[in-house]
């Protein structure tokens, strides 16, 4: 095992290369992560709180069709010349700084094998030292006073060293659609040492409530446990059983997190989180209070 404690997060891993079935046909031709949430894709969110985490590297694991989520975080030369032009300067500098935010990197993955093996893509550029991973689908917000949320699980990486996953406690009806881990308490309020993984389980065979939530932070040690696994739950290769093996040589640690998530992954959960975040904004709030009350009077 290669120590990494204390060692700085310098690349977040983005696996985007799914498909984005649950949003067809919006997702035919613009990808899932660019659907946007409010007023910017959901990749930005995500980003966002990567560079906000002291990420200096952004890695998308990509697959066909995907160029636009790249072509996004470069520069637009011709839209900000025009907008400059026409005196929207406002503008123009939010368009320049999406391109400055962190220098992106991208690999391709072939086949959707699973999130392990999107990782695994992502190999030759992050084999270097301790990664993040961000699931952009999830889209986490924390207070002003709040670090972000892989910021919350850096600082466990530097202070224990290991793999580090977010926690977040779910209703047990509700563990077969997350990896659950088994866990010990460690006096550190909101940390666990994690004893065992298992992804999906039914509620009977939960070992506990605490459910795996977007993001991690890994040592580059989880490669070699990547390379050797066999397809797990739903045939795909698991990064749950990887961080599994891996418990031989190092600990894994379970943070509960500080905010809120939104899950950003079906219709249904991206129009809940596109309500609830524009319901914190005055001038959006005062649409959705009219179109409901006009809805109550049947229009």
């Amino acid at each position: 095992m290669t120590s990494t404690k204390g060692r700085h997060v310098e690349k977040c891993l983005f696996p985007v290369a799914g498909m984005g079935t649950r949003f067809l046909p919006a997702t035919k031709d613009i990808p899932k992560e660019m659907v946007p949430l409010i007023d910017r894709p959901l990749i930005h969110y995500g980003v966002d709180e990567a560079v906000a985490s002291g990420c200096r590297d952004v890695v998308l694991v990509t697959s066909r069709g995907k160029q636009s989520i790249e072509d996004y975080f470069d520069r637009s030369l011709d839209l900000e010349r025009t907008l400059a032009e026409r005196g929207k300067k406002e503008l123009a500098e939010l368009v320049k700084s999406i391109a400055g935010k962190a220098r992106v990197l991208s690999v391709r993955q072939a086949e959707p094998l699973g999130l392990g093996h999107a990782v695994l893509c992502g190999e030759a550029l992050c084999k270097y030292g301790p990664f993040g991973v961000i699931l952009p689908d999830d889209v986490m917000i924390t207070g002003e006073d709040t670090p972000p949320v892989l910021a919350q699980l850096v600082r466990v990486h530097e202070t224990y060293g290991g793999n580090v996953v977010a926690l977040e406690k779910v209703p047990r009806q509700q563990t077969s659609r997350y990896g659950i881990v088994d866990v010990e308490p460690t006096g550190d309020p909101g940390l666990f040492a994690v004893r065992d993984l298992v992804e999906k389980p039914e509620p009977e065979k939960a070992p506990s409530e605490y459910a795996i939530m977007g993001r991690y932070v890994l040592t580059p040690d989880i490669f070699k446990h990547l390379k050797n696994l066999e397809k797990g739950a739903g045939g795909e290769y698991q990064l749950t059983d990887a961080m599994k093996s891996a418990l031989d040589d190092q600990p894994l640690w379970g943070y509960v997190y500080s905010g809120r998530r939104y899950d950003c992954g079906t219709r249904e959960s991206w129009i809940r989180a596109t309500v609830a975040l524009a319901l914190e904004q005055d001038d959006l709030r005062a649409i959705i209070e009219e179109e409901l009350d006009l809805y109550a009077k049947g229009r």
